[in-house]
């Protein structure tokens, strides 16, 4: 053995590595300049020879310890100080196998100081384009930059097929005190497996995937993949309309959809019902081909996809996320996930994809005690677990917790162009004793239950995300009162763009599962809404948790004893959906009247499209979605009190209301017409704002859904007549169990004057009034200002 060698080399070190305890073992491998010479290590377990080539010369290391230590000493050149020598080591393992590569060590951090002080401060917005796993190019070197965030690791490895999954070989270089591991490998491959294999004292190696893994593979299995991204978009033209803003003052009726169950191949499962191996799925771009074909035929304007972020569990639907940086598996590649994208903004639709920032699964390989300790989770068992699922609560008070939240958000949009992030969960993040009971929940340093941490976490990321991408919407499912959730974050808001409406949902399918005869008593859950309408910007759902658990499908939920009689309450329900304001969200199956549950492991019951009833749903609400497309009167003033007026909401004993639709032109004005009771009433007068001629748009009682076709599309003129507070009123027939859409044309002055030698027309006698009104006019109800509401 060389002792000039021997007394060179820092034993402790290599003790430290051959243990696989190095947290810096940049401190002993690869290239140093020391005075004695340039002295290069290695450690390289299994390996029997390496040799160094350098400058056209080869010179063979040294094993100096049997464990696979490598070393050499070579004189000094003077050039070197400015700038090491490149090498390469051809290595001969003990199966006689021989590479030759780019030592791991001798390539510096890709990090600035100005990205650990950003990361360490939560405002590197975009890190995902330097932690994980990067392919690149490094001084001419293809290969893989790896990094991880475990600050109180001792110890952090990559390990994969290329290494024999053993962590001594590729121990990372710990940056400082940001608690970032880094290292880069030469010549891997793309579509490489790999993890994290990490050590705490006194503790036994543990794996971790990548929490920023751009791909993992099929589930059971969770190592995650080296990915390229590499993919030729082709929607330049929508990502301009869209970055030009808008989106809310158009037409916005959203398919929710679950990619495994609205197609595919089989519906094969095993015992315990999850996926055989995932062989049942239809990939990303043939499911493209399938989605765009139909959404586009039944007139919806965009998509929203539950969760596609990576998770484990077939049965979480997407909600227990693993991998939040990686469209699952299940469907393809990443690739696939961005052609799925690119088609269907080629064609016209918009994509929305659920996220969830409020929770994390336990499971071991992945977030949870990530580097041995409570890292991402709050560290506070009563604000670190949800009670109610099992799960953990991301630590928003830690800014590299947020960044990685908030990042993350980016990444989708910039990396797959999504035009709507819609935030799962919002309200278990807002209140600390969201799910627990008296005193289990802590407070806040003020002793309220808001938790402030959240609320700050949530308008950093909407603030800083509506400046990065202007004209993607920010949607938050939020159940409770908390006030300004689509306020701007300068006025002390949430910031979000939408808000879903439970409140509205809620009382509108508890009015409709009640039978006819007892509606009566529950009137005040059609108008309520009305009173806060203004209070937030308002997107109306029916989404998959209205149709899961026990609480039976859209059409299961109507009263009837015939199936026909449970569309008819279904048909009149959809139609006052689309009529009342705000965006319109309507999960898969429930457009055609699946009458079973949503099950996630099987696909739509699309053979119900054979029968007439389901078939009858389906066209009317493709021509719902062609109307509302169509008609300004029913988005464009979605958020000002002046779209909306209601002609008469006092008729609790009949169940009918009358409500108008607006924008500045009174030619677009929309007259909606709702009746969710059995009985049919001929000729009831109705108020109309100006004289006008009205015509019908679209009856939910048209026989070509199964109704009994009384409206007729003849157009009727309004008569000076005063009904309802207003001068001029018209008499309509109003079908049992429906609602009815007219447009009121304002009549020219010339149609204004009575025809020559006309001695009038004969008087139809009106429905009986509301009671309690002598006067047959119905009590006007409360409306807002009528002033438009200042953009936020």
């Amino acid at each position: 053995m060389n002792e000039s060698l021997y007394e060179l080399m820092n034993w402790a070190d290599v003790e430290e590595l051959s243990y696989a305890e190095s947290t810096h073992p940049k401190r002993i491998l690869g290239p140093h300049l020391l005075p004695e010479g340039l002295l290069l290590q290695c450690y390289l377990p299994t390996a029997k020879a390496i040799t160094v080539k350098l400058s056209g010369k080869c010179y063979p290391m040294e094993l100096m310890d049997e464990g696979g230590f490598f070393a050499l000493l070579l004189p000094a050149k003077r050039s070197w100080e400015k700038r090491l020598p490149r090498y390469t080591l051809e290595i001969t393992y003990d199966n006689d196998s021989t590479v030759e590569t780019e030592d791991p060590y001798f390539f510096d951090s890709i990090y600035t100081g100005e990205d650990l002080r950003k990361f360490a401060a939560g405002i590197h917005y975009r890190i995902y384009e330097k932690m994980g796993a990067q392919p690149m190019v490094r001084d001419g070197v293809e290969g893989v930059n790896f990094s991880v965030w475990a600050p109180n690791a001792m110890r952090v490895s990559v390990v994969g097929d290329f290494n024999l999954w053993d962590g001594r070989r590729h121990q990372m270089e710990k940056l400082g005190d940001s608690g970032i591991f880094e290292l880069f490998i030469p010549h891997l491959p793309v579509g490489s497996l790999y993890k994290f294999e990490l050590r705490r004292p006194g503790r036994e190696p543990f794996l971790k995937t990548d929490p920023y893994g751009y791909a993992f593979e099929l589930r059971p299995n969770t190592a995650a993949l080296v990915s390229g991204h590499d993919f030729d978009w082709g929607d330049g033209e929508w990502q301009e309309k869209k970055a030009a803003g808008g989106q809310k003052e158009h037409p916005m009726s959203v398919y929710e959809l679950h990619l495994g169950s609205f197609a595919r191949k089989s519906a094969f499962v095993d015992e315990d019902g999850s996926s055989v191996n995932g062989s049942e799925f239809y990939n990303y771009r043939e499911l493209a081909e399938k989605l765009c074909n139909y959404v586009k035929k039944e007139g919806y304007t965009h998509v929203e996809l539950m969760p596609v972020m990576e998770h484990p569990l077939d049965q979480s639907w997407g909600y227990q996320v693993s991998g939040y940086y990686a469209p699952t598996s299940r469907y393809g590649s990443p690739e696939d996930f961005m052609y799925f994208v690119d088609y269907l903004h080629r064609a016209g639709i918009g994509v929305i994809l659920d996220w969830v920032p409020a929770h994390f699964p336990r499971d071991s390989w992945g977030l949870a005690d990530f580097d041995g300790t409570a890292l991402y989770e709050n560290p506070d068992p009563l604000r670190g677990t949800h009670p109610h699922w099992g799960t953990l609560i991301f630590h928003y008070a830690r800014y590299e917790v947020s960044n990685f939240l908030i990042a993350n958000a980016f990444y989708w949009a910039e990396r797959f162009h999504a035009d709507g992030i819609r935030m799962d969960a919002v309200a278990s993040m807002l209140y600390l004793d969201y799910g627990r009971q008296g005193g289990e929940a802590s407070r806040n340093i003020y002793g309220g239950n808001e938790n402030l941490e959240a609320v700050e976490f949530l308008k950093h990321l909407n603030s800083q995300f509506r400046k990065a991408f202007p004209g993607t919407l920010l949607i938050a499912e939020e159940s409770t009162a908390w006030p300004n959730v689509t306020g701007s974050v300068e006025s002390d808001g949430l910031g979000f763009d939408l808000k879903w409406n439970m409140g509205w949902m809620n009382d509108f399918l508890s009015y409709m599962e009640t039978d006819p005869f007892f509606r009566k008593g529950s009137y005040s859950k059609l108008t309520f809404s009305m009173l806060y309408n203004y209070s937030e910007d308002f997107m109306l759902v029916f989404s998959h948790d209205e149709v899961v658990h026990g609480k039976r499908s859209l059409l299961g939920k109507m009263p009837g004893s015939t199936f026909e009689e449970k569309a008819q309450n279904l048909r009149a329900a959809y139609g006052y959906f689309y009529g009342h304001p705000g965006k319109k969200l309507l999960f898969m199956g429930q457009d055609f009247g699946q009458y079973d549950e949503w099950n996630e492991g099987q696909e739509l019951e699309w053979n119900l499209l054979e029968y007439p009833v389901h078939k009858g749903i389906q066209s009317y609400v493709r021509d719902l979605n062609v109307l509302y497309r169509e008609s300004p009167a029913l988005s464009r003033l979605d958020y000002y009190p002046d779209g909306f007026e209601w002609i008469n909401c006092s008729y609790p004993e009949l169940s009918l209301l009358f409500f108008l639709r607006e924008t500045d032109h009174p030619s677009e004005t929309i007259l909606v017409v709702s009746n969710f009771d059995n009985i049919t009433h001929e000729k009831f007068r109705i108020g109309v704002p100006f004289p006008c001629r009205v015509k019908a748009l679209l009856s939910s009682d048209d026989r070509k859904y199964g109704g009994a076709g009384i409206v007729r599309k003849t157009e009727r003129r309004s008569e000076k007549r005063e009904w309802d507070e207003r001068e001029y009123s018209v008499a309509l027939d109003i079908p049992a169990m429906s609602t009815v859409f007219y447009r009121l044309t304002e009549l020219s002055e010339e149609e204004r004057k009575p025809a020559a030698g006309s001695r009038g027309r004969r008087e139809v006698k009106a429905a009986k009034p509301a009671a309690g009104n002598r006067s047959g006019k119905a009590a006007k109800a409360a409306k807002p200002k009528t002033t438009r509401k200042k953009s936020k």
